[in-house]
């Protein structure tokens, strides 16, 4: 019987977020791949297209015209998964199986740039903080409206995503109850702190910057890295140094910096295959319920499916649906592939 070894043999990480594990499976990645191939879209985007219901001046479906917006552009989702009308509802509260309640909410939809070719890691520096801004104002807005208690922002990027519009945009979806994700968060969050009398992500910030095994990139106010838990291939997230449960209250530095580590962590993720790097990524942050958090941390998830090339994506198929999450490549050797990556766009380099 031989010693465990981390990096070779199968073994289960435990995601103190969620209250979950993953099966890490290292030895995997050695197999050869006969699965599916993305197509890999090499198409070159114009900067305004006369199509595209998300350019400026534009008809959406609703037939509203966008405005010639110059810089971020918000507006109230034409098919939005959550409806802002009361509804009447008496709950008998009987044991059932069939459990179902109305949710009220509003979702928006964030174009980041007028320009349609544009994405986060090739904007400007004061572009990207632009949509900092904006998603300041929206968390704001959206959080004092009395029946909204958590608003979730996030962006799907790629087809791969189910991203069915190449502009440039995220989403905000707001709602009266707290997500399912956001909810085990929430739970894991206050038992931690509720025992320790600390917060759970700046405890474990700590030991990730002593060990500095998982760490992508670092800057004054904000550390990008591998979670040792994490699932998707070269998944990564953000937390603030400092301790911040919403992004309402970041200072103007923290702004600068935030905006600086998004532009060159995506630029990695766009620099590791050569392309437009497909991913969802959220921000989770307070709950907007009028409660004090300090069990929060400011944190931003990426979780990029591609694994092995830009044609070849990670599924959650078999196992993963039916057990429980898995990988191959450790959290350990995506963060030093990403670590190693330039932080100059490798369409810069083709241009030169």
């Amino acid at each position: 019987m031989r010693n465990f070894d981390i990096n070779e043999d199968p073994h289960r990480r435990f995601n103190p977020l969620i209250n979950e594990w993953v099966l890490v499976s290292p030895h995997r990645a050695k197999r050869p791949w006969q699965g599916q191939n993305e197509k890999i879209h090499t198409d070159t985007l114009p900067e305004y297209d006369a199509t595209c219901y998300l350019c400026p001046g534009n008809v959406r479906a609703n037939g509203e015209n966008n405005p010639k917006y110059e810089s971020s552009f918000v507006f109230e989702n034409d098919f939005a998964a959550v409806k802002q009308e009361p509804i009447l509802f008496e709950d008998e509260l009987k044991p059932t199986f069939f459990k179902a309640v109305p949710e009220r909410g509003i979702a928006k939809v964030v174009c980041f740039s007028p320009r349609h070719d544009l994405t986060l890691p090739e904007m400007e520096l004061s572009g990207i903080e632009t949509i900092i801004r904006t998603w300041q104002k929206e968390y704001t807005d959206l959080g004092n409206v009395d029946y909204i208690n958590h608003v979730q922002i996030f962006e799907n990027k790629g087809s791969v995503m189910g991203c069915s519009n190449p502009h440039p945009h995220g989403q905000i979806w707001a709602q009266s109850s707290l997500p399912t994700q956001v909810e085990k968060t929430q739970n894991s969050l206050k038992d931690y702190f509720e025992k320790n009398g600390s917060n759970l992500l700046l405890d474990y910030l700590k030991e990730e910057l002593k060990l500095k095994e998982r760490i992508v990139i670092e800057n004054e106010h904000f550390v990008a890295l591998v979670p040792f838990w994490a699932i998707w291939p070269f998944e990564t997230m953000i937390i603030s140094k400092r301790h911040i449960t919403k992004i309402t209250e970041f200072t103007s530095e923290e702004v600068s910096a935030y905006a600086s580590i998004l532009k060159t962590l995506t630029i990695k993720y766009d620099n590791l295959f050569e392309t437009s790097f497909p991913y969802s990524s959220g921000i989770h942050q307070a709950p907007t319920d009028g409660e004090s958090h300090p069990e929060w941390q400011f944190h931003m998830h990426f979780y990029p499916p591609l694994l092995r090339s830009a044609s070849v994506k990670k599924f959650m198929v078999g196992y993963e649906m039916m057990g429980e999450a898995q990988r191959d490549i450790t959290p350990e050797k995506s963060a030093a592939v990403l670590k190693a990556l330039p932080e100059v766009h490798y369409k810069n380099n083709q241009n030169e």
